[in-house]
C-alpha cells in the first residue's frame, strides 16, 4: 500500500507539473514584477480599447505611456492595468512652479483617480543626457513641485514620482562595482537621490543590452546580452557571478549611487528591448535575436529573480515596447521594438500564444489601411530559447483535463490515506 501511495503521490507531482508547463500565459499572472511601454509615435495604432483587450489577454497589469493621453487613461479605468503616465520635456520650466504644477496635476492626473490605477508619474524623459543641456536644472524642482502637488491632493501615497535616465548617466559601468555617475551630474544627482530616499520612490533606469553589444559586437558575447547560458563575468573586486548584462547594468547604477552615500534605493528597469529589424550597420537587430532576449527576460521575471547585488529584491523590468512606431525618427530599428505589429499581429513569436481573439478597428490615428488580426494570449516559459521559432502548441481543454485528473487523484489519494 505505501508503494502505491508514493506512485500516486509521485503521478500528482508529474500532473502538476505537466499541467504548469502547458497553462500559457498563466504564468505571467502571477509576475508582478513585469510590464510593457505603450508607446504611440504612430498613425495606424489601435484604439486604446482594442490595447486594453490586448494587455488583459496577455495577462499584462502594467504599463507605462508617454504623456497623459485622455483616451488612453479613460479606456483603461476600471480596468486594474496599473499606468505610468509622463510629463513632456518640454514643459519641465512651467511645472517648476508649484502652482503650475498643482494645476497639471490637477487637470492630468486627478479626473482620472481612482477608476484608472495610475501608480507613477515620470517627470521627463532621459533628461540628465538629454541634447537639451538647459533642462537639467529644472528637472529636480519639477519632481518636487510635482510631489507636492500630489501630496496637497492626497495622491503622494498610491502614485510614486521618478524620471527616467539613460545608462549614459554613468561615467563607468564595468565592472559593475566600479559603477559611478558622470562627475557633472553628481551635485544635481545627489539632490535627485535625496528625494527618492525621502519619498521611498525608485529611480528608474532605461537599459539596453543590444546598444552595447552593437557597438562592439566582436568585444561582447551575444549570449551574454540575449540572457543564454554563457561563462558570465565575476566582478574582479566584489566576486559576483553575471550571467547577463542587463543584471550587471542594474547593480552598476546601485554602486554609483553607494558612491554618493545612497543605499536602498530601488532600481527599476523602466525601458528594455531588443529591435526585430535595423539598418545595415545596426549589428545584431533580427527578429530571432528580439525573441531570444525578450522570451528570455520573461523567464527571469517568471521566477521574480534578484541581481547579484540584490539577490532577493526582485527586479521590476517595462519592456520596450508594445507595438512597432512607424513614424519614430532616427535609425530603422527605432521603429521596430514593437512585440506586436499595429495590426494586432505578432511582429515574431517571442512565445505569445492564443486565448482571445482581438480585432483590430478604427486606428487612433489616420491610416491608409485597416487590418484584421487574430492576437493571442500566452507564453510558454518552460520551452528552451533554442526552440524559439517553434510555436507552442495552443492549450485549451487539455489544462481542463489536467487540473480535473489531479483534483480527482488529490481527493483519491487523501481518501485511500485516511
Amino acid at each position: 500500500m505505501a508503494i502505491y501511495c508514493d506512485r500516486i503521490a509521485m503521478l500528482h507531482i508529474i500532473l502538476f507539473i505537466v499541467s504548469f508547463s502547458f497553462s500559457g500565459f498563466s504564468f505571467l499572472a502571477q509576475v508582478e514584477s513585469f510590464g510593457i511601454n505603450y508607446g504611440q509615435i504612430g498613425n495606424n495604432l489601435p484604439q486604446p480599447e482594442k490595447v486594453l483587450e490586448l494587455l488583459k489577454s496577455l495577462r499584462i497589469t502594467k504599463a507605462r505611456i508617454y504623456d497623459t493621453n485622455p483616451q488612453i487613461l479613460s479606456a483603461f479605468a476600471h480596468s486594474g492595468v496599473e499606468l505610468s503616465v509622463t510629463v513632456p520635456n518640454e514643459i519641465l520650466g512651467v511645472v517648476m512652479d508649484p502652482q503650475q504644477a498643482l494645476q497639471w496635476v490637477t487637470a492630468h492626473v486627478k479626473p482620472y483617480v481612482p477608476a484608472t490605477k495610475i501608480t507613477g508619474i515620470a517627470v521627463g524623459n532621459e533628461v540628465f543626457t538629454g541634447d537639451d543641456t538647459s533642462l537639467v536644472a529644472k528637472l529636480v524642482p519639477a519632481i518636487i513641485s510635482i510631489h507636492g502637488a500630489l501630496v496637497q491632493l492626497g495622491l503622494d501615497q498610491s502614485i510614486q514620482v521618478s524620471t527616467p535616465s539613460s545608462l549614459a548617466v554613468l561615467a563607468n559601468s564595468y565592472p559593475p562595482s566600479a559603477g559611478c555617475f558622470q562627475p557633472e551630474l553628481t551635485g544635481i544627482m545627489t539632490q535627485f537621490l535625496h528625494f527618492l530616499s525621502t519619498t521611498k520612490s525608485p529611480f528608474w533606469i532605461n537599459a539596453y543590452p543590444y546598444f552595447a553589444y552593437k557597438d562592439s559586437p566582436n568585444g561582447i558575447s551575444l549570449d551574454y546580452v540575449l540572457f543564454n547560458p554563457n561563462a558570465g563575468m565575476v566582478d574582479p573586486y566584489t566576486k559576483l557571478h553575471y550571467d547577463n548584462m542587463l543584471y550587471a547594468q542594474v547593480d552598476s547604477v546601485l554602486f554609483a549611487m553607494l558612491r554618493l552615500g545612497f543605499n536602498g534605493i530601488e532600481v527599476r528597469v523602466s525601458e528594455t528591448g531588443w529591435p526585430s529589424k535595423g539598418d545595415q550597420d545596426e549589428v545584431g537587430a533580427s527578429a530571432q535575436n528580439a525573441a531570444t532576449y525578450n522570451r528570455n527576460l520573461l523567464r527571469r521575471q517568471y521566477g521574480n529573480e534578484g541581481t547579484p547585488l540584490r539577490p532577493k529584491m526582485r527586479l521590476e523590468v517595462y519592456l520596450f515596447a508594445l507595438f512597432n512606431e512607424n513614424m519614430k525618427p532616427g535609425p530603422s530599428s527605432e521603429r521596430n521594438y514593437g512585440l506586436y505589429q499595429p495590426d494586432l499581429s505578432m511582429a515574431y513569436n517571442v512565445g505569445l500564444l492564443g486565448s482571445s481573439s482581438i480585432t483590430s478597428s478604427t486606428p487612433t490615428s489616420t491610416s491608409t489601411s485597416t487590418s484584421t488580426s487574430t492576437s493571442t494570449a500566452s507564453i510558454s516559459l518552460t520551452s528552451s530559447a533554442s526552440r524559439r521559432h517553434k510555436q507552442v502548441p495552443k492549450m485549451g481543454y487539455q489544462n481542463l483535463v489536467y487540473w480535473t485528473l489531479l483534483v480527482y487523484l488529490s481527493a483519491f489519494h487523501f481518501s485511500m490515506r485516511r
